[in-house]
């Protein structure tokens, strides 16, 4: 069998060793140290000075967006429904109700009309959204001016999951800088990675001040175990801290080796009909291209997304179907949702292609292959 070919796998550069080897040195294995020092003050440098707490998960950094907001039981928030679920989990775990808004096909993101549709339905019903959680999916910044605006003219929060999207821009501006707080996730198939890892972005330094006191099981500043709120054991460690700082140094390399793939994955399938690549929308949107996305239009293309993923599933060929949106969930189905049949469309139609920074062009060219026994 031929070797497998993975969709995003990590991409060590070699620099991580120095700064977990600093770690081990110095016997700093336990959580918080110089490393987490260092990599929030990276991070904070690459991000326009935005304010930074690293913590063990993007999922973490969206449960503590949401209680700094103060959403509690009760509470609805707006969430993307074309999103993985950590995304929306988090308000669960705050006892609030998520309310899924349906794509706009410019970027596959949050539609913004039909966002405003929802707030004003929910508060015709005297539900006035407590925040909104959009994803810039695949690493495609969302419709960020239409959705500031919204935020604004109604009151309601902004948190940007940028788990997908770090190195990706809107008009120059980092995408999970948006909004009142982003989040960035460094899981093992993001497009930089600590194994497992995330961070909180913030405009505000009492936000991430806050995050790291709450993530720190509420620890109050005593002696003795002394604790006057609920907290959460969400810090990052030195270790994983020190990976990161590594994977930091080489993220502008990473983000051009994925929209290089990118580009000659358009390249060479452009002469076959019916493929429709998630595509920037104009000049202001800068993806790093996380995932090569596509939709296969059946009716030109005489086959579907599923044959492909079957026949480059044969050889080995690591592709995966779009998210299935929230609302076709089984624990959602029963959530409010405002839809317009884009999601579903994504989801029935589309695929991502592997796409990981050290993907060799010989790769591309078998998946190319691939594709094209499946369109003869």
């Amino acid at each position: 069998m031929n070797t497998k070919i993975w969709l995003s796998p990590p991409h060590m550069s070699g620099l991580e060793e120095k700064y977990v080897r600093e770690a081990f040195e110095s016997n700093w294995i336990a959580p918080l140290g110089p490393n987490v020092d260092g990599f929030e003050r990276e991070l904070s440098r690459y991000l326009d000075g935005r304010h930074i707490a690293v913590l063990g998960s993007g999922t973490a950094a969206i449960h503590l967006a949401l209680i700094l907001l103060g959403v509690t039981r009760g509470d609805e928030v707006i969430s993307s429904d074309f999103t993985f679920t950590a995304t929306v989990n988090p308000i669960v775990y705050q006892g609030a109700t998520p309310v899924f808004v349906d794509s706009e096909m410019q970027t596959w993101n949050i539609d913004p009309e039909l966002l405003e549709t929802a707030i004003v339905d929910r508060m015709k019903n005297h539900k006035k959204p407590k925040a909104i959680i959009f994803a810039d999916i695949y690493g495609m910044p969302a419709r960020m001016e239409a959705l500031l605006a919204i935020s604004l003219k109604y009151d309601i929060p902004l948190i940007e999951d940028a788990a997908e999207a770090l190195g990706s821009r809107y008009k120059e501006q980092h995408c999970g800088t948006f909004g009142e707080m982003g989040i960035l996730s460094f899981n093992g198939n993001k497009i930089i990675t600590t194994s497992g890892g995330g961070a909180l972005v913030a405009t505000k330094e009492n936000f991430t001040t806050k995050a790291k006191f709450l993530a720190s099981q509420a620890k109050e500043n005593t002696l003795h175990f002394e604790h006057h709120e609920i907290g959460y054991n969400y810090r990052m460690s030195n270790v994983l801290a020190g990976i990161g700082r590594g994977q930091l140094e080489v993220i502008e390399e990473r983000v051009a080796a994925h929209r290089h793939n990118y580009r000659l994955y358009r390249e060479l399938l452009s002469d076959i009909r019916g493929l429709i690549f998630q595509s920037e929308p104009d000049d202001h949107y800068f993806s790093n291209f996380w995932l090569t996305s596509m939709i296969v239009n059946e009716e030109e293309a005489h086959f579907t997304s599923q044959s492909i993923i079957g026949i480059l599933g044969e050889d080995n060929i690591d592709s995966r179907p779009l998210m299935k949106p929230m609302h076709m969930q089984e624990v959602f189905k029963d959530h409010p949702a405002y839809l317009n049949g884009n999601s579903e469309f994504l989801y029935q139609n589309g695929l991502c292609l592997p796409s990981g920074s050290n993907l060799r062009e010989e790769d591309i060219a078998r998946i190319v292959e691939g594709i094209r026994k499946v369109s003869k």
